[in-house]
């Protein structure tokens, strides 16, 4: 089938390759033109024989918006949008309802595979009627990986950028538990070789996992993360997964600490720090540190 892609940065460059390795024609537009197949929106839109499937690979927000809304002025009843980036699932509702105005579909994809999914394939999870789903069918079995699984039909719109939400809302806590247990390791005299402890995770453990052989290489590379700052930014999507909790009731204890601790990396002289050193010397006499 024939795909307008739009946005060739580090997730839909690879994405437009492992496509067209599996038989498919891709018109990919980006701000970029050395990425670009085109150069602008009108002429991807010119070069798909209908019924067009434009997939849209921008960051959320402001640029996903104005994106959609060219693309309602430029395609036709029958066309499909998709929406492959991490936009918050309440911007998938009004995305679809201003392209259905004008006859248009839409489905939304929350895409993880990162820089390996070119030769792993990126597991896809979407959202969106059964009608527009199918139209993009052969895309997403481009997409996933080799097998029966990594590709879900989550609901209906919005549920795909909701799950990926919660994946990437779980993906926080895990990264915190390998961080949090590395730390403690480096800080004992007695575990002399803790790349190796990582190591030795990584086969027959109930902790194995693809963040744990991530780490290893990590720690291959730098072996005490000398040459790393202790800061972590956040893309999001962690607070939308609290804030969902919250909205919903549901209680997220360690996700929502391990967002809580990304912002506290932030913070060469934590304010809280202060107050918590001044109670100690306060009610039991504890030292504290002078700047």
């Amino acid at each position: 089938m024939e795909l307008g892609l739009v946005g060739l940065g580090k997730m839909g460059g690879n994405m437009r390759e492992r496509i067209r390795r599996a038989g498919h024609t891709v018109v990919g537009y980006d701000r970029n033109p050395d990425l670009a197949d085109v150069h602008s929106l009108e002429d991807l839109v010119g070069k798909l024989k209908g019924p067009r499937v434009v997939w849209v690979m921008v960051p959320a927000g402001a640029a996903t918006q104005s994106t959609v809304d060219a693309l309602a002025d430029l395609l036709e009843p029958g066309d499909v949008v998709v929406d492959g980036g991490n936009s918050r699932w309440t911007d998938d509702e009004k995305h679809a309802e201003e392209l259905a105005a004008k006859g248009i579909g839409f489905v939304d994809c929350g895409v993880s595979g990162g820089v390996w999914g070119l030769e792993n394939g990126y597991a896809l999870m979407y959202g969106g009627d059964a009608e527009n789903v199918a139209k993009v069918q052969p895309v997403f079995d481009a997409l996933k990986p080799e097998g029966d699984f990594g590709a879900v039909h989550a609901g209906r719109v919005g549920a795909g950028h909701f799950a990926k939400m919660v994946h990437n809302g779980i993906e926080y806590a895990m990264m915190q538990a390998y961080a949090e247990g590395w730390e403690l390791l480096e800080k004992v005299d007695s575990v002399t070789d803790v790349r190796e402890v990582f190591r030795s995770w990584q086969e027959g453990t109930v902790i194995r996992s693809w963040l744990l052989d991530l780490a290893v290489n990590a720690l291959d590379e730098d072996e005490h993360l000398d040459r790393l700052r202790g800061f972590a930014q956040d893309s999001g999507e962690g607070r939308w997964t609290v804030e969902a909790a919250i909205d919903n009731a549901v209680p997220l204890p360690a996700i929502t600490a391990s967002l809580f601790a990304r912002f506290a990396s932030r913070q060469d002289d934590s304010p809280q720090m202060k107050m918590i050193a001044a109670l100690r010397n306060q009610f039991g006499g504890h030292a504290v540190e002078k700047k």
